[in-house]
């Protein structure tokens, strides 16, 4: 694999993660690990992933392709950083310059800078499950490439270990152990993961309303052929709310409403 490619990073996770960052010999480093992965995730976030290359970060921050491989080896390990360093703004509840997500009722704030996620547990899980959901998907809203990049990622980071230890005890009320805690948080993470792709796909096919003025006549014959009356009757019940927000929120509640925790 070239130092480009997509793939997890070659860095043992104790070196990536736990190691002291930055060049270790020769003079005083220009630039942070960490500055260098905000310049990358800058560029995902305006040009997509694909345009994230190890020459063009180096570009972006004004050092060349090799001192850049003194901070991230290849882009792998690169994006491990760029997950990893988006993955704070969890426990913020929102990026600096977006906002916060609101509270969930009874939740109370973190003092800043505290571990974990911006708001403490407040015993209702499933109520706390969907504020974890609610959050995810607005991180992943600001960050389109997040979901496609979390399917590569390998090894969690400081900031993605201390939401997972608030997610393990949000669902320390359900009684379940450990491990199947963390099932839950991993199904959780992938239906927004999912859910986002889709909603990110829709809103890029919403451009084209010639498409959707297609595809709405083409299921209106469909549904008026006598041969798919489930589907008939489906589309002639009464519209919900189509809205991304309000469709992404029936979609978390029944997910975390059906959990069985016996």
């Amino acid at each position: 694999m070239t130092r480009d490619g997509g793939g997890a990073g070659a860095v043992d996770p104790q070196q990536l993660w736990l190691a002291p960052t930055g060049p270790r010999r020769g003079r005083r480093p220009a630039h942070s690990r960490e500055a260098i992965t905000a310049a990358a995730v800058a560029l995902a976030d305006a040009e997509g992933l694909e345009a994230v290359t190890m020459r063009k970060v180096a570009s972006q921050v004004g050092v060349s392709v090799m001192s850049l491989y003194s901070y991230a080896p290849d882009k792998g390990t690169l994006l491990e950083l760029m997950v990893d360093q988006v993955s704070g703004e969890l426990t913020t509840g929102g990026a600096p310059e977006s906002g916060a997500v609101p509270a969930p009722p009874g939740a109370s704030p973190r003092p800043p800078g505290g571990p974990g996620a911006a708001y403490a547990p407040t015993g209702d899980w499933r109520a706390d499950l969907k504020t974890i959901g609610h959050l995810q998907r607005a991180l992943m809203l600001r960050h389109p490439w997040l979901p496609a990049a979390l399917s590569t990622r390998r090894t969690p980071g400081p900031h993605a270990l201390a939401f997972v230890e608030h997610a393990l005890a949000v669902l320390r009320p359900t009684g379940l152990d450990g491990a199947a805690r963390l099932e839950i948080f991993a199904q959780l993470t992938a239906f927004v993961a999912a859910h986002v792709g889709h909603e990110l796909a829709r809103t890029e096919a919403a451009g084209a309303p010639d498409r959707a003025a297609a595809e709405a006549r083409y299921l209106a014959a469909v549904a008026a052929d006598g041969h798919h009356p489930e589907l008939a009757e489906a589309l002639a019940a009464p519209g919900r709310s189509l809205t991304p927000e309000a469709t992404f929120t029936r979609f978390l509640n029944r997910l975390t409403d059906g959990l069985d925790t016996d």
